[in-house]
Protein backbone atom coordinates (compact mmCIF):
# COMPACT_ATOMS: atom_id res chain seq x y z
CA UNK A 1 0.00 0.00 0.00
CA UNK A 2 2.12 3.40 1.23
CA UNK A 3 5.09 3.76 2.65
CA UNK A 4 4.95 5.43 6.14
CA UNK A 5 8.01 6.97 7.60
CA UNK A 6 7.54 6.89 11.55
CA UNK A 7 9.68 10.05 13.26
CA UNK A 8 10.30 9.69 16.82
CA UNK A 9 11.41 13.24 17.99
CA UNK A 10 12.30 12.28 21.53
CA UNK A 11 16.06 12.35 22.64
CA UNK A 12 15.85 9.01 25.30
CA UNK A 13 17.39 5.98 24.40
CA UNK A 14 14.28 4.73 26.62
CA UNK A 15 11.72 6.94 25.46
CA UNK A 16 8.23 5.92 25.79
CA UNK A 17 7.06 8.11 22.84
CA UNK A 18 9.25 5.81 20.37
CA UNK A 19 8.22 2.57 21.88
CA UNK A 20 4.64 3.71 21.72
CA UNK A 21 5.71 4.67 17.74
CA UNK A 22 6.92 1.33 17.34
CA UNK A 23 3.55 -0.48 18.87
CA UNK A 24 1.64 1.64 16.46
CA UNK A 25 4.04 0.91 13.25
CA UNK A 26 3.17 -2.38 14.13
CA UNK A 27 -0.16 -1.84 13.39
CA UNK A 28 -0.19 -0.15 9.95
CA UNK A 29 2.25 -3.18 8.77
CA UNK A 30 -0.47 -5.44 9.62
CA UNK A 31 -2.52 -2.92 7.62
CA UNK A 32 0.25 -3.33 4.68
CA UNK A 33 2.09 -0.31 4.93
CA UNK A 34 5.75 -0.26 4.77
CA UNK A 35 6.76 1.06 8.04
CA UNK A 36 10.45 2.89 8.13
CA UNK A 37 11.49 4.28 11.48
CA UNK A 38 13.19 6.94 12.03
CA UNK A 39 14.68 7.90 15.90
CA UNK A 40 15.82 11.76 15.42
CA UNK A 41 18.54 10.98 18.33
CA UNK A 42 19.93 8.61 15.86
CA UNK A 43 21.41 11.08 13.28
CA UNK A 44 25.02 13.18 14.37
CA UNK A 45 24.09 15.90 16.90
CA UNK A 46 26.98 18.20 15.09
CA UNK A 47 25.07 17.46 11.99
CA UNK A 48 21.66 18.61 13.56
CA UNK A 49 23.04 21.75 15.72
CA UNK A 50 25.29 22.80 12.98
CA UNK A 51 22.63 22.66 10.18
CA UNK A 52 24.92 21.17 8.14
CA UNK A 53 22.71 20.81 5.11
CA UNK A 54 24.76 18.65 3.66
CA UNK A 55 25.28 15.93 6.05
CA UNK A 56 24.95 12.33 4.33
CA UNK A 57 23.03 11.16 7.91
CA UNK A 58 21.10 14.49 7.09
CA UNK A 59 20.85 13.96 3.83
CA UNK A 60 19.67 10.27 3.96
CA UNK A 61 16.73 11.56 6.09
CA UNK A 62 15.55 13.88 3.96
CA UNK A 63 15.11 11.11 0.94
CA UNK A 64 13.33 8.97 3.70
CA UNK A 65 11.30 12.15 3.99
CA UNK A 66 10.74 12.15 -0.03
CA UNK A 67 9.72 8.48 -0.43
CA UNK A 68 7.18 8.54 2.21
CA UNK A 69 3.22 9.08 0.81
CA UNK A 70 2.81 9.60 5.24
CA UNK A 71 4.36 10.51 7.95
CA UNK A 72 3.56 9.84 11.47
CA UNK A 73 5.70 12.16 13.83
CA UNK A 74 5.96 11.28 17.41
CA UNK A 75 6.89 13.78 20.10
CA UNK A 76 7.41 14.70 23.73
CA UNK A 77 6.03 17.41 24.82
CA UNK A 78 8.38 19.86 26.47
CA UNK A 79 7.46 23.19 27.86
CA UNK A 80 4.18 23.08 25.69
CA UNK A 81 5.62 22.51 22.78
CA UNK A 82 7.31 19.67 20.76
CA UNK A 83 10.96 18.57 21.47
CA UNK A 84 13.57 20.83 20.48
CA UNK A 85 15.63 17.33 18.64
CA UNK A 86 12.82 17.26 16.53
CA UNK A 87 12.35 20.70 15.75
CA UNK A 88 16.41 20.55 14.44
CA UNK A 89 15.46 18.18 12.50
CA UNK A 90 12.80 19.48 10.66
CA UNK A 91 14.73 23.28 10.62
CA UNK A 92 17.51 21.26 8.34
CA UNK A 93 14.33 19.34 5.65
CA UNK A 94 13.28 21.36 2.65
CA UNK A 95 10.57 24.14 3.00
CA UNK A 96 7.55 21.62 1.67
CA UNK A 97 9.32 18.38 2.88
CA UNK A 98 6.39 17.34 3.48
CA UNK A 99 3.98 18.46 0.28
CA UNK A 100 2.09 16.12 -0.89
CA UNK A 101 2.05 13.68 2.59
CA UNK A 102 -0.75 12.99 4.95
CA UNK A 103 0.83 13.25 7.92
CA UNK A 104 -0.44 11.92 11.65
CA UNK A 105 1.23 13.81 14.58
CA UNK A 106 1.28 12.50 18.01
CA UNK A 107 2.33 13.64 21.24
CA UNK A 108 3.37 12.31 24.80
CA UNK A 109 3.35 14.13 27.62
CA UNK A 110 3.22 14.03 31.68
CA UNK A 111 0.16 16.24 32.14
CA UNK A 112 -3.01 17.18 30.17
CA UNK A 113 -1.78 20.74 30.35
CA UNK A 114 0.06 19.84 27.11
CA UNK A 115 -2.78 18.95 25.68
CA UNK A 116 -3.02 21.82 22.82
CA UNK A 117 0.48 21.64 21.90
CA UNK A 118 -0.33 19.47 19.22
CA UNK A 119 -2.55 21.66 17.29
CA UNK A 120 -0.73 24.87 18.65
CA UNK A 121 2.95 24.51 18.18
CA UNK A 122 3.41 21.35 15.81
CA UNK A 123 0.07 21.33 13.45
CA UNK A 124 1.32 24.97 12.23
CA UNK A 125 4.81 23.55 11.25
CA UNK A 126 3.77 20.56 9.65
CA UNK A 127 1.21 22.54 7.62
CA UNK A 128 3.51 24.97 6.81
CA UNK A 129 5.87 22.57 5.16
CA UNK A 130 3.15 21.89 3.00
CA UNK A 131 1.74 18.53 4.15
CA UNK A 132 -1.17 17.43 1.91
CA UNK A 133 -3.59 15.86 4.65
CA UNK A 134 -2.55 16.63 8.34
CA UNK A 135 -4.94 14.04 10.31
CA UNK A 136 -6.51 14.00 13.68
CA UNK A 137 -3.71 14.10 16.41
CA UNK A 138 -3.43 12.22 19.51
CA UNK A 139 -1.80 13.54 22.87
CA UNK A 140 -0.84 10.29 25.53
CA UNK A 141 -0.20 10.71 28.70
CA UNK A 142 3.12 9.04 30.54
CA UNK A 143 1.00 7.11 32.69
CA UNK A 144 -1.04 5.35 30.26
CA UNK A 145 2.05 4.29 28.73
CA UNK A 146 3.79 0.95 30.88
CA UNK A 147 7.03 -0.44 29.72
CA UNK A 148 8.00 -3.59 31.71
CA UNK A 149 10.94 -5.06 32.67
CA UNK A 150 11.10 -7.24 29.18
CA UNK A 151 10.96 -3.81 27.41
CA UNK A 152 7.15 -4.93 26.67
CA UNK A 153 5.01 -1.96 26.26
CA UNK A 154 1.51 -1.34 27.43
CA UNK A 155 -0.99 0.78 27.01
CA UNK A 156 -3.74 1.72 29.15
CA UNK A 157 -7.36 -0.11 27.41
CA UNK A 158 -9.15 3.38 26.71
CA UNK A 159 -5.97 4.94 25.29
CA UNK A 160 -4.70 2.06 23.01
CA UNK A 161 -8.45 2.00 21.49
CA UNK A 162 -8.43 5.69 21.19
CA UNK A 163 -4.71 5.21 19.31
CA UNK A 164 -6.32 2.09 17.06
CA UNK A 165 -8.65 4.74 15.81
CA UNK A 166 -6.35 7.80 15.02
CA UNK A 167 -4.02 5.10 13.34
CA UNK A 168 -6.71 3.34 11.20
CA UNK A 169 -7.99 6.86 10.36
CA UNK A 170 -4.50 8.00 9.16
CA UNK A 171 -4.50 4.96 7.45
CA UNK A 172 -7.73 5.20 5.16
CA UNK A 173 -6.82 8.68 4.52
CA UNK A 174 -3.09 7.13 3.05
CA UNK A 175 -5.21 4.81 1.21
CA UNK A 176 -7.25 7.52 -0.48
CA UNK A 177 -4.43 9.31 -1.36
CA UNK A 178 -2.12 6.50 -2.50
CA UNK A 179 -4.70 5.68 -5.06
CA UNK A 180 -5.22 9.46 -5.80
CA UNK A 181 -1.54 9.19 -6.87
CA UNK A 182 -1.36 5.91 -8.76
CA UNK A 183 -4.48 7.22 -10.73
CA UNK A 184 -3.09 10.17 -11.61
CA UNK A 185 0.06 8.41 -12.91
Amino acid sequence: MATVLSVSGSPSATSRTARLLRHLDARLTVQGHEVVPLDVRTLPAEALLGADFGHPAIVAATTLFERADGVVIGTPVYKAAYSGLLKSLLDLLPQYALAGKTVLPLATGGSTAHVLAIDYALRPVLSSMGAAHIVQGWFTLDKDIAVGGDGTLTVAPGTDRALAQVVDQFSAALGGRTALLAAAG
